[in-house]
This record gives structure tokens, sequence and C-alpha cells, in this order.
């Protein structure tokens, strides 16, 4: 008998993404040819069965491309790459949130999956309403939920909160619970994207403990996470995606170093803000004050709200996804505190750095005094030292972590752009 429980064959995802061009004017009979000609596209569209999408420009985007694989029952399945190359696809595909464009893909069992924080919740219904709820649209019997109910709250650690309406969670409180319905439930397989990275350390750990567990009992699991160390200690497999296709698939170690050895180093990155939440948007380090050893790094965020007080936090990993330096601007602060903002960025600067050169990863964190708010795990790879970076080397007689002092600021962005 096949022990496989998951098989796909060239499984494809294309989306149709529509553009506008940018026009400083436009005259009447413009307008009237673009309304003309976007009223031919769209009949066309109908016509061929496509998605009715909006521009003056109409093209394929392909999330994924001809990706095939099977995984077997109890495999735990780390999936990695940067951002954009079709991890959250391939999840919501197999947790059937979404349908393949081409190809297909055979799963035998019940798939439980938590691909954002709050998935299936319902804002208005109590944390106790929401589990029978999300226990039954993943398709369990009323009896089992009611079964496992203590050891899901327990677990999450709200029951001071479970007959509160979850709308007045915190993000944190949300994908505690949201993980515990998941993760307690028993299916066959579970599927957990990177949401984890809203919880505490504590309750990371807690979680990675509890899919060991899931995993122990002979059930399959597919983790995503830009955290290697934590795909490191979990995964007995790893699947590495670039541009929609898969381009390792092995041992988690091998495909780790496959990964880290293809990220450029870069010294920017952007990202889509959440309306309903505060979000960072954009990391930049600066890259010449990195070329004499000095480390400053601004973190871009907005909020829906005005936050009480805004703290930042940042931290490097080495290649095997150690921890080696971090800093937030509670315990390394300069006196300033940003307060009562809903847009900002918050400057951290650590100068000459004494590490070793090479490359690393950088980790960015929002949060306010009480709770983490957002985070944005490895997403930077930056190049510190080189060949004559003295200044750098770390003395051969310092062993342990390195405790070294930084200091935070609020910065305005037309000064950050100026740097």
């Amino acid at each position: 008998m096949s022990n496989t429980v998951i098989r796909a064959e060239r499984l494809s995802k294309r989306y149709v993404i529509g553009r506008h061009r940018q026009e400083r004017y436009s005259a009447l009979r413009d307008v009237v040819v673009r309304s003309v000609t976007q009223w031919a596209r769209t009949g066309l569209d109908a016509a061929r069965g496509r998605p009715l999408i909006s521009g003056d420009e109409v093209e394929d985007f392909w999330a994924l491309k001809d990706l095939s694989f099977e995984l077997n029952c109890g495999d735990v399945v780390g999936i990695v790459g940067r951002n954009g190359a079709g991890k959250s696809t391939l999840l919501k595909i197999l947790s059937r949130i979404t349908e393949p464009s081409a190809g297909r893909v055979e799963i035998k069992g019940r798939v439980a999956s938590l691909l954002e924080v709050g998935t299936g919740f319902h804002l208005e219904l109590t944390g106790r309403e929401n589990i029978y709820l999300n226990g039954a649209i993943l398709g369990m019997k009323h009896a089992e939920i009611r079964r496992k109910f203590d050891e899901i709250v327990a677990f999450s650690e709200v029951e001071k909160f479970i007959d509160t309406p979850v709308k007045r969670y915190s993000s944190g409180m949300y994908v505690r619970l949201a993980f515990a319905v998941a993760a307690h439930l028993e299916q066959e397989i579970l599927v957990v994207d990177e949401v984890l990275a809203v919880g505490d350390a504590e309750f990371q750990q807690k979680c990675l403990g509890k899919m060991k567990h899931v995993a122990g009992q002979g059930r399959t699991v597919l983790f995503v996470s830009h955290n290697l160390a934590a795909v490191r200690a979990l995964c007995n497999r790893a699947l590495l995606l670039a541009d929609g296709k898969i381009v390792a698939d092995g041992p988690v170690e091998a495909v780790a170093r496959r990964y880290i050895s293809t990220s450029n180093s870069t010294d920017a990155i952007s990202f889509a803000s959440n309306p309903a939440q505060p979000s960072i948007t954009s990391i930049v380090v600066d890259r010449e004050a990195l070329s004499t050893g000095n480390l400053i790094v601004d973190i871009a965020f907005v909020a829906p709200r005005p936050l009480p007080t805004a703290v930042g936090g940042i931290m490097l990993r080495a290649d095997t996804g150690q921890p080696l330096w971090g800093s937030n601007s509670r315990f390394h602060s300069s006196g300033e505190i940003a307060k009562g903002l809903t847009s900002g960025i918050l400057r951290c600067e650590a100068p000459g750095l004494p590490i070793t050169p090479g490359t690393y990863h950088l980790s960015a964190w929002l949060a306010d005094w009480h709770e983490e708010l957002d985070s944005k795990q490895d997403v930077l790879s930056i190049q510190l030292g080189g060949e004559s970076a003295d200044p750098l080397r770390l003395s051969s007689s310092l062993v342990g972590h390195v405790d070294w002092p930084a200091t935070w600021r609020s910065v305005r962005r037309e000064d950050a752009s100026a740097a």
C-alpha cells in the first residue's frame, strides 16, 4: 500500500494582472478610446473564460510553474524561498483555498491549515464559539471538538478571554488560538505558514514542540518559514522555491545551504502594508555606513491608529541560523521614545559592530511596549566586513554571543531619504 499522502504533478497557478499606463493628461477622445478598448477586451475575456481584469495592459503571471513532488505520511517538510517565490500560493492550493490553473494534486486525508492570523475566525463570535466554528470548517465532528476543547484552550493561553469576542483579541492572542485549534484537531496533514512570527519567542518554541509531537504521531507537516533555524530544528526534508519552481528538494541541511548560497546580498526591501494592523513597510540598511564597519538600519512602519509607543528591533543571524546579535529600542534607547505615531521610521545605529566578515541575515520587528505587532525574519542578506576590514574582526579570545551597544531614534522620512 502506498505511503504517499500528497502527490503533485506539473502543478501551476496563473494570475492575470492588469496595469494602467500613467498619463499626465487625457483628452476626451483618449477617454472614449480607452473605454471602448476596455469594453472589447472584457467581452473577449468573458468569451475565453478568463478573469475580468481592468487596465490598459493585461498579462499572465505564473506564481507556480510545473511543480511535481510527493510527500509521504510522517514527512515534516520545510518550504523555503525568497518573498514572491510561490510558497504561500502552493499552501493555498494544498489547503484547497484556491484551484491550480494546470496540473493536478492528490491528497489523502484531511488538511488542517493555518495560513494567516485568524483564518476562519468570525470577529463577532467569542473564542469559544470560534473553536467550534473553525473545527467544523476543518471537518471535525462536534463531539471530537468538545473532547479536545480544554486542551486547545490551555495551549492557547487565552482562558481568561475565551468568552470575549475575538475582535478584541490582540494579534498574538489571535494566532495562539488559531494555531491551537489547527494543531489539536486530528487531521492527517498540518499546513503552517509564517504566522508563528506574530507570537513571542516562548510561544514559537511551544508551537515547534507541538508540531514535532504531531509529526511523531505519523502525521504530515508542511512548514513555511524564513527562519532557517526553526526549519532545521523541525524538518527532515525541505523544498526550495524560486520564481514559482522547485530548485532543490532533499535533506533540510543541504537545501538550507543551497538557499543561503543563492541569496543575493541586498540592503533594502519593501513590504505591502496591512490596513487593519500596524505593519513594517520597508527595511533599509545604510550601504555607505556598512562599508566603514557601522550598521545603520531604518525600519519604516504605518499603523491604522496612533501607536502609544513604537518599539523597533533587529537581529543578525549567521548562515547556520544562529542568532548572533540583536537590539531593540526599549532596552537600547537613546532617550527618545516614538509616541503617538501612525507612521514613521525607527533607526538603529550600531557603530563598529565586532563581527567577523561574512554574510549575515537581518530580521526586524515592530512592537509597542507590551506586544509584538509585526515581524520580518531573515529578509535581508548583508555583507559585513571584507579582507581589509580589521575593525570588524572578532578577537579570537572572545567566545559566546556578541553584546554590543546601539542607539535608537525616530527620524523624519525626508531625513532618511537624504541619508
